[in-house]
């Protein structure tokens, strides 16, 4: 039942041959890739005169003008850098990979732990800023914000699971929408400023804003750094080439230029008409500089003003699906080098990386709960990781250009080596401005990782080291060589089970001993006279355990058995199992084989197997 719930949620299985269909083109990769892009695009004017207007007033729209050429040349500088990261590592990471392989495993970590921290707070900012949206049209739903957040999470990971091909259709849908009411908006408010002038300012925003201090370098540094979440989500092209169709760089490549195109003409058009209308940040957050800019261009609540309205929401919305992409992905990548666990590698029924979706799914809605979707708590840790990741990048850019020595590589380092000076101010920026606000934590989070993904690496080395066999070797081992078996059947009570596995025991050696412990010195007269009437040669070894402990008895007798084994003798233990057909059955059994199983598998002179007893349901003969 489960299953069949489950299929019809994420879909039918697809075969292994089924993976080409189930890769992003051009359109559809761009949908995916901009939603998180272009829905910091739309917010980052806002964010630059949140920082500007309390301070120099009217002044700051001239200062909006300058720095959002600086954001504009920073993108330049990070998409050709971008598009050099695409061409030289195709094989998807990104940042990791660039920084790994040119500065040290260890600032790959670094970039690596980064990236997946600003996937992991993308996911719960954006869900958190979504519902907050509605919650502001809908006052009644406040008290079920977290509960909304966390329901949106699991829709858009089920959208997800259901692969690559399906998805990214369902989320172009409203990517598109917002791309075409944002052009839309921008191309008309341009050429109606020189005819009509600001038109009518939104009803109930005051205009009147007064300087209250001077222009100064560190002011221009926050709003700048405040500007650049523009640029979150930027790398999220890089780190998933491998999901793009063949050629797939060539494709990566014409979604990076895109991607690109559209955050210049979106964030430098808002910037333009939130100069030229003249859009005040409030300081509740409400009515934003977008919803103003389009009340003044289309004038007052018109059809585009609530398409704009709507499709902005959606954006909100659908904005954490970028990282529903790019998480897996690393981790994918990740896990192929041996710094995150395997299974981060599978492919799910339906060809996507199912465990880093789920995961991502968990630690995001964790997040959300913990923090009770609270955007104030949440957001000062954004966008640190990601612009620490730039840096990284930048910099191993660099060094890589240095080391290949292909034409023309004096000129692209003098790029890469530009935009890691930016990237590098910028970061520093971010975490002087949010660091006591909560970017301490994902400072600690990155060391953190960085010590796991180096601690999950060595315990992978050291297991092959430990099962590697060399080539010459193989033609030394005698694989022939036969064990003196010793066989342990635990046994609570003789049925159908508990004799199928003594069955299968004494069929393969005569040496089988049945090991029962019990609490209750009466069941073990009653299981004595049993054993008398099965007429067997297996050995019956029977504990009392005074304090009702049965595991710890069991697992001390069969050490003591395996420690006093000689070198040819192989002991096996084997447990009864009965296998029920209802999914709920295993819930109302005790566990004890679990335990036992576990326990036993640390000793390497004991051979644990299974024997399953079938339960069949017996119908009423009518």
């Amino acid at each position: 039942m489960f299953k069949q719930i489950m299929d019809k949620l994420t879909g039918e299985p697809l075969a292994n041959e089924q993976h080409g269909s189930e890769k992003y083109n051009v359109p559809f990769g761009l949908a995916v890739m901009a939603s998180d892009a272009i829905s910091s695009v739309a917010y980052a004017a806002e964010a630059i005169l949140g920082v500007l207007i309390p301070v120099i007033g009217v002044a700051s729209y001239v200062w909006l003008g300058y720095i959002s050429l600086m954001i504009i040349g920073l993108l330049a500088v990070l998409t050709i850098s971008y598009i050099q990261i695409i061409r030289a590592y195709p094989q998807g990471g990104g940042a990791y990979i660039v920084a790994k392989e040119n500065i040290g495993v260890k600032y790959g970590l670094i970039a690596g732990a980064s990236l997946l921290i600003d996937y992991i707070l993308t996911v719960a900012v954006s869900a958190s800023a979504g519902i907050a949206a509605i919650t502001s049209a809908i006052p009644s739903l406040v008290p079920y914000t977290v509960q909304l957040v966390v329901i949106l999470i699991v829709v858009l990971t089920i959208l997800n699971l259901r692969g690559i091909g399906e998805s990214s259709k369902i989320f172009s849908v409203p990517t598109y929408l917002f791309i075409l009411s944002m052009i839309t908006m921008i191309i008309f408010g341009l050429i109606r400023y020189p005819i009509a002038g600001p038109g009518k300012a939104m009803p109930g925003i005051d205009h009147n804003v007064t300087a209250m201090g001077a222009i100064s370098v560190f002011l221009i540094m926050k709003a700048f750094s405040q500007g650049c979440s523009a640029l979150t989500g930027l790398e999220a092209v890089s780190n998933s080439v491998p999901n793009f169709q063949e050629p797939r760089q060539k494709k990566a490549i014409s979604v990076m230029l895109l991607l690109s195109s559209l955050i210049f003409f979106i964030f430098g058009g808002t910037s333009l008409l939130a100069r030229f209308y003249h859009a005040v940040p409030q300081a509740s957050g409400t009515p934003t500089v977008i919803s103003q800019i389009a009340y003044s261009v289309f004038g007052g609540y018109s059809f585009m003003f609530f398409a704009v309205q709507f499709t902005t929401a959606f954006i909100l919305l659908m904005a954490c699906n970028t990282a529903f992409t790019g998480f897996p992905m690393l981790m994918y990548v990740m896990g192929k080098d041996g710094y995150a666990p395997r299974q981060f590698t599978i492919r799910g029924k339906r060809l996507s990386f199912s465990t880093g979706i789920v995961f991502l799914t968990v630690i995001a809605g964790l997040l959300v709960i913990g923090f009770k979707a609270d955007l104030e708590k949440l957001i000062p840790m954004y966008s640190v990781g990601v612009f620490l990741s730039f840096t990284l990048a930048q910099l191993g850019m660099v060094i890589h250009w240095r080391k290949s020595k292909e034409k023309g590589w004096q000129k692209r380092a003098a790029i890469n080596g530009f935009g890691a000076l930016v990237t590098i101010l910028t970061t520093i920026v971010i975490i002087s401005i949010k660091f006591l606000e909560g970017a301490w934590i994902v400072a600690i989070l990155i060391v953190l990782l960085v010590v796991i993904f180096s601690s999950i690496k060595k315990h992978y080395d050291r297991v092959a080291c430990n099962l590697r066999v060399e080539t010459e070797e193989l033609a030394e081992m005698k694989i022939e060589k036969k064990f003196d078996h010793i066989f342990v059947v635990p046994i609570a009570s003789l049925n159908k089970a508990t004799l199928g596995a003594l069955k299968y025991a004494r069929s393969i050696t005569p040496d089988v001993v049945a090991l029962n412990i019990s609490t209750d010195k009466e069941h073990m007269a009653k299981l004595e006279a049993r054993w008398k009437v099965l007429d067997t040669d297996i050995l019956l070894v029977q504990k009392y355990s005074p304090y009702r402990a049965v595991v710890t008895p069991l697992i001390q007798y069969i050490e003591a058995v395996a420690n006093a084994a000689g070198p040819n003798e192989q002991i096996t233990v084997v447990l009864p199992q009965f296998i029920t057909h209802e999914w709920w059955g295993e819930i109302l059994h005790n566990h004890t084989s679990f335990f036992l199983r576990e326990s036993l598998l640390r000793n390497d002179n004991v051979t644990i197997t299974s024997f399953p007893y079938h339960l069949h349901e017996e119908k009423d003969e009518k």
